[in-house]
């Protein structure tokens, strides 16, 4: 792509969402949603493949409808309320609707049926883009109206995303796939705790965050696409395969690294709330997700391929050393002795 092009796609992305993020109007907020669909399509249809283009029309139809959903929900609210501020959200009808264009910016269940077949028609690094940078400002709504929201209906949203987060990423060979389903599980996660706690909402989707990007630079770095050729990439690269494996477990919550601190800190506040129930199914379930990540650290590591692949071997491999990999991998890790400065700057 053309180098300026480039640039005023990323600076498009930028300005809208700042302008989402820092704007208290409801037509602000909507214009900053805009601006990012639209600059991220040309990215998506980059490749110039059909699979490339039929996930460029799903993602600007599903955004499309939701944005004008939430432009629906804020013109009902200012009818009935005089109040285009998108703190005083209090029309009951106006709730639901945002709720449900919210639910299908970010990919919650029932409406996550796009995210995982765009991620798959994209390639790895706009799959980053979709998954970290665009999630930011539909968050960041979600995180200014959660006071006038539906309890029950989110509730149930994070429970259905949790399990079939973790159901669907059973069955997927795609790594693209998989960490889509990945993001609808750490999703339900977010939505469960952001009536109680709106800051460990964001804690959460930061560390996310983190966690997502190292592990779709590491796959990048190798050209990893699918579970075959992650079973052979250790020959190309195998610190990083091994760096890998510890970045996945992470992402999978397990306690000496960092993504254990959000499901951690989740459950006890769950518990607080008197919300039992839900904390012991999103942490039942989250083994589902649990499955699929140990596949994936087991063949990135463990395993080799039985025989001979027909593949191009790569017997030249590049020594470049990357250090935006190696600082994101240490923070990924080795984070949780942190938790108590983490926790005290939310």
């Amino acid at each position: 792509m053309n180098p300026l092009a480039s640039l005023v796609f990323s600076l498009s992305m930028l300005l809208g969402t700042v302008l989402t993020i820092s704007s208290n109007h409801w037509i602000l907020a909507w214009m900053g949603l805009e601006i990012n669909t639209f600059a991220i399509l040309p990215l998506i249809s980059k490749p110039h493949h059909p699979r490339a283009i039929e996930a460029t029309i799903k993602y600007f139809l599903t955004q499309a409808a939701a944005s004008a959903m939430i432009l629906f929900s804020s013109t009902i609210n200012a009818w009935h309320t005089g109040q285009w501020d998108i703190t005083q959200l209090t029309n009951p009808l106006s709730c639901l609707l945002f709720t449900t264009a919210i639910a299908m910016k970010l990919g919650l269940v029932p409406f996550h049926f796009w995210l995982p077949e765009v991620l798959q028609g994209s390639s790895l690094i706009t799959a980053l883009i979709l998954s970290t940078v665009m999630k930011l400002p539909p968050i960041s709504i979600l995180y200014l109206t959660s006071h006038s929201l539906n309890p029950t209906l989110l509730t149930i949203m994070a429970i259905a995303s949790t399990a079939l987060g973790g159901w669907m990423g059973l069955n997927q060979t795609q790594i693209r796939k998989i960490l889509a389903f990945s993001s609808i599980s750490h999703l339900g996660w977010m939505t469960a705790i952001v009536l109680y706690n709106p800051q460990l909402t964001l804690l959460t989707f930061y560390l996310y965050v983190l966690l997502t990007t190292t592990t779709f630079l590491s796959l990048n770095s190798t050209k990893t696409l699918k579970l075959s050729t992650l079973m052979s990439s250790w020959s190309k690269a195998p610190m990083l395969n091994t760096t890998l494996m510890l970045i996945l477990l992470s992402l999978a919550g397990l306690p000496p690294l960092t993504g254990f601190l959000p499901k951690w800190l989740i459950i006890q506040e769950l518990a607080k709330q008197g919300m039992t129930t839900t904390a012991t199914l999103i942490a039942l379930l989250s083994l589902l997700s649990l499955f699929f990540y140990l596949r994936l650290a087991y063949y990135s590591t463990i395993t080799l391929p039985p025989n001979s692949t027909n593949m191009m071997k790569q017997w030249r491999t590049n020594k470049t050393a990357n250090p935006t990999i190696a600082a994101f991998t240490a923070m990924s890790t080795l984070l949780l002795p942190l938790s108590p400065l983490l926790l005290s700057s939310t």
